[in-house]
């Protein structure tokens, strides 16, 4: 061969080379912007994260306005302190239940006011060291979400919910707890008043012996009594009766004019009441905050029969006290801080 082949040139490319150490911190950067479902509100918003995994974390996050900052101790002692009960929530991050909890049980207007006026609420998660000293000693393995009513002197477990719990069932069955605080255990016991036995002699015997004879013999003299006589007696004191009731209507009159709920209001402006009834019945009402707590009577007696049970009080239910509405008082619901509140009503036997 004269002249050897040259072999053509290849062609120019253009790339970047990227450190792999690069890569995973550009990765973890990424990572770190998602936002968390326990974020609060405030971490949320120092993230940039869409509008909807924001509306996530929101809607299931714990009730941070409800809780109590600290260890399980600390949460008995202010219970103790304040002589109220200690609620517990034993959750678990893995469990939906306890979003659910969080979502609409603790989320519920009513029962958050509720709990915040009569309760200590504690809320933990199991995989932390508190959790795991908490599940072991009231034996909640198996039962995650757990919900406890705890004696914050004694540290006995009064009454336990587990799984999802409707906010409805759990005031119900919160309300006995409202009306008996918790009791120190050292304090002195009140002593029972001890039965007397009455010793009668033989002379006073007699003289009771006497006494009842002559009940006796007046009794039978009563029924001697003509059925006219009987009948003109029984006439008075039905038209005594019809006049008290009559009475009693007529300041039933003198009650405010209820007008009808409102509905289509801004939220912020309403005020949810929740009033137990003497036969067991709840009923719930919302009025403006700006409505006299005086319109509490006229709609209490829309919901009695006032010819069987024409006169009551309202009382509002304190640990380990009740404290009675006067109507004369006249407050606002904003004023008298009645907001999410349970009243109760009760016969005046006056």
């Amino acid at each position: 061969m004269d002249t050897d082949t040259v072999r053509a040139a290849l062609p120019i490319k253009r790339d970047t080379l990227y450190d792999v150490d690069e890569i995973n911190r550009s990765n973890k950067k990424q990572l770190a912007k998602r936002p968390r479902v326990w974020d609060s509100e405030d971490a949320t918003k120092t993230r940039k994260v869409d509008q909807n995994n924001g509306n996530l974390a929101k809607l299931y996050r714990p009730p941070v306005e409800l809780m109590f900052r600290g260890s399980f101790h600390e949460s008995k002692e202010v219970a103790k302190a304040q002589r109220k009960w200690l609620l517990l929530n034993l959750q678990s991050p893995t469990e939906f239940s306890s979003h659910m909890l969080n979502r609409d049980t603790w989320g519920h207007e009513i029962l958050a006011g509720m709990i915040a006026s009569n309760f200590i609420f504690w809320q933990v998660c199991d995989d932390t060291t508190e959790g795991k000293k908490v599940c072991g000693w009231y034996n909640l393995t198996g039962s995650i979400p757990a919900v406890l009513v705890l004696d914050p002197f004694t540290g006995k477990k009064e009454k336990s919910w587990s799984g999802m719990v409707q906010p409805e069932a759990l005031l119900e069955d919160l309300m006995p707890y409202m009306d008996a605080a918790p009791q120190d255990s050292l304090e002195k016991p009140v002593e029972k008043p001890v039965k007397r036995i009455k010793v009668y002699s033989r002379r006073k015997r007699t003289a009771r012996r006497k006494s009842e004879e002559e009940k006796a013999i007046g009794a039978s003299s009563m029924k001697n009594m003509t059925a006219t006589g009987v009948l003109a007696s029984n006439d008075d004191a039905n038209e005594c009766k019809s006049d008290d009731v009559g009475t009693l209507l007529s300041k039933k009159l003198r009650y405010l004019e209820l007008a009808e709920e409102p509905k289509e209001v801004d939220k912020k402006l309403l005020c949810s009441i929740r009033i137990r009834l003497p036969d067991g019945r709840r009923v719930q009402r919302n009025f403006l905050r700006t409505d006299p707590v005086q319109l509490l009577w006229p709609f209490c007696s829309s919901q009695l029969d006032a010819a069987e049970f024409p006169s009551f009080e309202l009382t509002l239910a304190i640990p380990g006290a009740s404290k009675t509405l006067n109507y004369e008082d006249k407050l606002t619901f904003e004023e008298s801080g009645l907001s999410n509140s349970m009243i109760s009503v009760t016969w005046d036997r006056a």
